[in-house]
């Protein structure tokens, strides 16, 4: 055994080890329970970043403990290849997205080896391949054959000078973020998903997923956002149709001042009709966003469309707006407005000099402060005729017997959750396999012609879809009548990629079925692993997608994903100067020396290229924009992969963020030499004897029932409570007794072995590279990744004594040391002989003794 820890030696030994017997590469074995272990595959953006670092170290310290705890572990690795940021980077470049992606992913693929990994290399997929997105292409058309996917009009960003769809983050104050022109508000055809159809389904299935954050549960329901509520028509004067609306306030009806509807709404397209003011708000209103983020932080602006609605109860005339907060592919593309009792309407109102009309009061009588705000709680009806005094079910429960009596209304529960578009207009994705046809319409594409293959050689210019002129990919023949057709340029949302690959990876060589028994084998995954940012679209949609293939009997699995840990932030100090005019510069902390005063207390930063002064902006997520991130690579370089991941593991517990500190992997690779030191030492001095632990004398006993506290500590950090960095600590604190104990005498070296062989398992899964030595080194021949985890000795944690606060009068006045069986008058006599506690009941009647058993006495005078 080498004398000195050398990472750069170490780390690469390990891994052709682990290489050469293909460690991580899993069969199905049914004699042995399975552990399916999954971090969320990476974009194939160029180079890992610490978020990677930190999410993937993660998985692979629960999969390495699960293998040691005798599971058939199962941790692969993928790529998230298609997207938008290829295609950028394409333009940027001039190179296409593909050999862009594909450099990327060889790049990416050499640093998570560097970095230890457990993965099962031989099950890597990409979602770029057609050998994966082939099978998008198969499931897609069953969903067609089902009616789970159809086509309608959907509207979308469309940017007039490329004569292209941008997504919403390229949309820029209004504006196309390459040109620059204002962008529109289109519909065109797209293809949708009927996500809704399982809407209460993924609701309820909520309560079944006790693994899973309570956080993101809850992000989940919100999202689906199940409502009870009443749908009220409304007629129109002059108009044959009625304008039907969806509320869940009912109670508030006749509170309404005001209806509104979407510039698409038909009653709005009416009334434009000769009227150039109308006709340009419409018009304005098409360059507003399509999400309801924007909606909710844009100016609410509106205009009457001197139309109006006749109220149900009243019978008073409301006049109807378009305004341009109202979606029209969101409820019926109209709203009732009750600017008393909603805050949104109340803004409007207020704009607009509208009605504020008080319809519901407070339960004490008294009137809400409407030049304030709106009142939105519940509470008691006024002003509601006959409903006056209800509270809200009771109102609630009244008008739908009353509406659905009338044949004007019903009782409904409504959605937030919409189906999902699957169509984009670009170039990387995976193409959507219909075709064309002007004499038999759209066609799909049959199955033995499956994959549609994306040419890849193709590099976007950002002047609309290069699939629309590449003729090798655009004509085709139809494939019912044979005439000449063309080929939908449309693909596919990158969500439909992300949606199944934990399937794929059962069975990726599997070129005939897109799974088979080896998925009903591995699925559900037990452990999936990722950031919180996915909380909503990502899991809903991956759950929606293992219920259609349950449908399709591909598998029989309810849920895809058991257990869920969602990993925080890696944070670092910003530092940037702001310029009298331009841009923010920012700095890499890396680059920047804090000054402090001679007290130690920071008194300021400057830049080491120039000495000039900078400013801090506090801590924040690691970011290219911000400047502030650590190049995984550089740190592996100088310290290791075993000191990056301690540090990942050691500096917060994994669901919390976790602030960077160069100091924090200084200590790390310092514990790291001292391990590596400790068995060395012991490893030159010769081999130790077997242990007799009838041999140990009261100081060994207790060092070895610390190593055995130690084993159940960590068993219990690692496998219930996920708290890795305790784990950890207590690890520590073995090596620092370790270190005071004497070790000399041969029994002292049996105990100093077994610590030692403990300490190597316990940390195995967190830095693999260097256990892989030192496990050899203290004379085992089975690699440390196929040894099993230590248990503690149940023998060794006995106690022969226990220590024993001694309070005086509830106050803490001593400790004593007393056999574990001692009775209270045995614990009551060592008390009062400990010289402290004499001090406080010396000359005081002792009127009461309590004793806790083997943890507390209480003497009260």
């Amino acid at each position: 055994m080498q004398e000195r820890y050398e990472p750069a030696v170490v780390e690469p030994a390990a891994q052709r080890d682990w290489d050469s017997r293909g460690a991580f590469a899993v069969a199905e074995d049914p004699t042995r329970p399975k552990y399916y272990c999954l971090c969320m595959f990476p974009y194939p953006s160029g180079r890992l970043h610490m978020g990677h670092v930190r999410n993937y170290t993660i998985g692979d310290v629960l999969a390495r403990y699960m293998r040691m705890q005798g599971y058939n572990v199962l941790q692969p690795m993928g790529w998230d290849a298609f997207g938008l940021p290829a295609e950028n980077a394409a333009m940027a470049n001039g190179v296409p997205p593909a050999r862009w992606t594909y450099d990327n992913i060889a790049y990416m693929k050499k640093q998570l080896k560097s970095l230890g990994f457990g993965i099962d290399w031989s099950r890597e997929v990409a979602t770029c391949r057609p050998e994966y997105y082939r099978w998008n292409q198969w499931l897609f058309l069953r969903m067609l054959e089902r009616g789970i996917a159809y086509r309608t009009t959907g509207v979308v960003n469309w940017d007039p000078v490329d004569q292209t769809v941008l997504a919403n983050e390229q949309v820029i104050d209004g504006r196309g973020w390459r040109t620059g022109a204002i962008v529109e508000k289109r519909e065109i055809p797209m293809y949708y998903l009927r996500i809704t159809d399982h809407a209460q389904d993924l609701l309820d299935a909520l309560d079944r997923l006790p693994g899973w954050p309570e956080r993101v549960r809850l992000m989940q329901e919100n999202w689906i956002g199940r409502s009870e509520g009443l749908e009220i028509e409304f007629e129109i004067e002059g108009a044959a149709e009625p304008l039907p609306i969806y509320t869940t306030r009912p109670d508030t009806l006749c509170g309404v001042t005001y209806m509104a509807v979407a510039a698409e709404h038909p009653l709005a397209q009416r009334a434009a009709e000769g009227n150039p003011d109308i006709q340009a708000f419409l018009a304005e209103c098409q360059r507003t966003g399509v999400t309801e983020a924007a909606l909710e932080t844009m100016e609410k602006r509106g205009m009457p469309l001197g139309v109006h609605a006749i109220h149900p109860i009243t019978g008073g005339r409301i006049p109807v707006w378009v305004a341009n907060f109202v979606l029209m592919g969101y409820g019926t593309g109209a709203v009732m407005a009750v600017p008393a009792h909603d805050q949104r309407d109340w803004e409007f109102a207020r704009r607009y000099g509208l009605r504020i009309h008080q319809v519901i009061q407070p339960a004490d009588g008294s009137l809400a402060k409407l030049d304030e705000g709106a009142w939105v709680e519940r509470g008691t009806l006024i002003n509601s005729g006959q409903f006056d005094g209800l509270d809200f079910d009771e109102a609630f429960d009244a008008y739908a017997k009353l509406f659905e009596a009338q044949g004007r209304g019903r009782r409904r529960v409504n959605f937030r959750l919409r189906d999902w578009g699957i169509s984009r207009q670009r170039y990387w994705g995976c193409p959507i396999p219909l075709i064309h046809c002007g004499a038999c319409g759209v066609q799909p594409v049959p199955d033995d012609q499956l994959p549609v293959v994306l040419p890849e050689e193709l590099v976007p210019d950002g002047s609309g879809n290069p699939l629309a002129r590449h003729r090798a990919f655009l004509d085709c023949s139809c494939p019912k009548c044979g005439a000449p057709a063309r080929r939908e340029t449309d693909t596919m949302d990158t969500f439909v990629d992300s949606s199944w690959y934990f399937f794929r990876y059962a069975c990726a060589d599997n070129d005939r079925a897109m799974v088979d028994e080896r998925a009903r084998y591995w699925l559900p995954v037990d452990q999936y692993i990722g950031g919180i940012e996915h909380a909503i679209l990502h899991l809903l949609y991956s759950r929606f997608w293992t219920r259609v293939m349950r449908e399709l009997g591909l598998t029989d699995v309810a849920e895809p994903f058991t257990n869920l840990l969602t990993q925080g932030m890696v944070l670092n100090e910003i530092y940037y100067r702001k310029p009298a005019e331009g841009r923010v510069a920012y700095f890499n902390p890396a680059d920047v020396d804090v000054q402090v005063d001679e007290t130690g207390v920071r008194v300021g930063a400057v830049l080491r290229s120039d000495g000039a002064p900078v400013e801090s902006g506090g801590i924040g997520t690691m970011s290219k924009s911000k400047n502030n991130g650590v190049d995984p690579q550089a740190l592996v370089e100088r310290y290791g992969a075993d000191t990056a991941r301690l540090f990942m593991m050691f500096a917060a517990p994994p669901e919390q963020s976790l602030e960077w500190s160069d100091e924090g992997v200084d200590g790390a690779f310092r514990f790291m030499k001292r391990l590596w030191k400790a068995v060395h030492q012991h490893v030159s001095a010769g081999p130790a004897p077997a242990l007799d632990p009838a041999a140990l004398d009261d100081g060994l006993r207790a060092l070895r029932r610390q190593v055995h506290e130690t084993i159940a500590k960590v068993t219990d950090d690692y496998g219930r409570r996920r708290t890795f960095n305790t784990a950890i600590a207590a690890v520590m604190e073995l090596m620092n007794a370790l270190g005071r104990a004497e070790t000399a005498a041969p029994q002292a070296r049996a105990v100093v072995q077994e610590a030692l062989d403990s300490v190597v398992l316990l940390l195995a899964p967190v830095v693999p590279h260097a256990c892989h030595a030192l496990w050899r080194a203290l004379g085992h021949e089975e690699p440390v990744v196929d040894a099993r985890w230590p248990v503690a000795d149940p023998a060794a944690l006995q106690r022969q004594s226990v220590e024993v606060v001694v309070q005086v009068n509830g106050k803490l006045r001593g400790r004593v040391t007393v056999p574990v069986d001692a009775d209270a008058s045995a614990v009551q006599a060592a008390a009062l002989a400990d010289p402290n506690v004499q001090r406080y009941v010396e000359g005081r009647e002792l009127r009461k003794f309590v004793y806790v058993p083997g943890k507390l006495a209480n003497l009260v005078v």
